[in-house]
């Protein structure tokens, strides 16, 4: 992978690795790989315990993609402190010791404790014990999620306008099995593979039924918007009517960590290859557009 480039400043809200060839329409993002946890957390968990909240790997998994034309962004911030992929208005009102001076954009996600900011991690855990201030949130937002959210929209933009069309690739992972506070409920088990468009609204139909395809062929069990449709960043920079075109990819993190959780299994370096494969078959795709 080519030498990242790192935003200006003491906090790294992202960074973004160019492409190592000749650039195409296709940019992924990572936005919740990352355990960097700024020191104003505070957390009531650990810092390893919250690492179960985090897409642990997934950008790695996805490295090679700017060998192939690809752009692609990676948080430099955990998602326990703040989500990205969450609107900068759906914030979970009940964690704050005061009123929220702007504007609320609830999504319901703040009923299961991951709204903008998390109150609890997938099993039901409290991940604070004290009220945030409106400052500290109003900061954690203008650092964090903001930036990250302005550079993804800019590279599409920067995309889009160069070649009159986008494809966007949203990059995660799930647990194997829902927990407490999980999408649908406790105990559910999930597919290998989870695409989201939301129901249709994000990309053209053939982009998806493309992807799945390539997973299926692999063996993979693959779901589409069940129960992950995706959330803010397909959401808020595609307009496939317009040629912007944007996919969540949740892969199961059976896949490629070991029991733990936390480290790579022995079929990390096959899923990569996979991912890999599919990055040059996007390419072709794109370039057929």
């Amino acid at each position: 992978m080519n030498p990242p480039i790192h935003v200006a400043g003491l906090h790294k809200p992202f960074i973004v690795y160019h492409p190592t060839s000749t650039p195409i329409a296709l940019v992924l993002d990572s936005p919740h790989s990352s355990t960097h946890i700024p020191q104003d957390m505070h957390a009531a968990l650990a810092d390893n315990e919250l690492r179960d909240g985090e897409d642990l790997l997934v950008d790695e998994l996805w490295k090679e993609a700017p060998a192939y034309g690809a752009h692609f962004l990676v948080a430099g911030f955990s998602r326990v402190y703040i989500d990205p992929n969450r609107h900068l208005a759906d914030i979970d009102t009940a964690m704050l010791d005061g009123c929220w001076p702007h504007a609320l954009q609830p999504s319901g996600k703040a009923a299961i404790g991951k709204a903008l900011v998390w109150r609890t991690l997938d099993d039901g855990r409290l991940i604070y014990d004290r009220l945030l201030s409106v400052e500290e949130l109003a900061q954690r937002i203008n650092l964090y999620a903001a930036p990250y959210q302005a550079q993804l929209a800019a590279l599409i933009d920067d995309l889009h306008r160069d070649h009159g069309y986008c494809y966007h690739i949203n990059c995660h992972s799930m647990n194997a099995v829902s927990g407490k506070m999980g999408q649908g409920g406790a105990g559910i088990a999930r597919a290998d593979v989870v695409l989201g468009d939301r129901d249709g609204t994000t990309c053209e139909a053939g982009f998806t039924d493309f992807v799945a395809a390539h997973f299926r062929e692999l063996g993979l069990d693959v779901k589409i918007n069940d129960p992950f449709k995706g959330v803010e960043l397909v959401r808020a920079f595609s307009d496939p009517s317009r040629g912007r075109h944007s996919l969540q990819i949740e892969l199961n993190k059976r896949l490629y960590l070991q029991a733990d959780g936390r480290s790579p299994s022995a079929n990390f370096p096959k899923l990569q290859q996979d991912l890999n494969a599919l990055t040059i078959k996007l390419a072709d795709y794109i370039k057929k557009s």
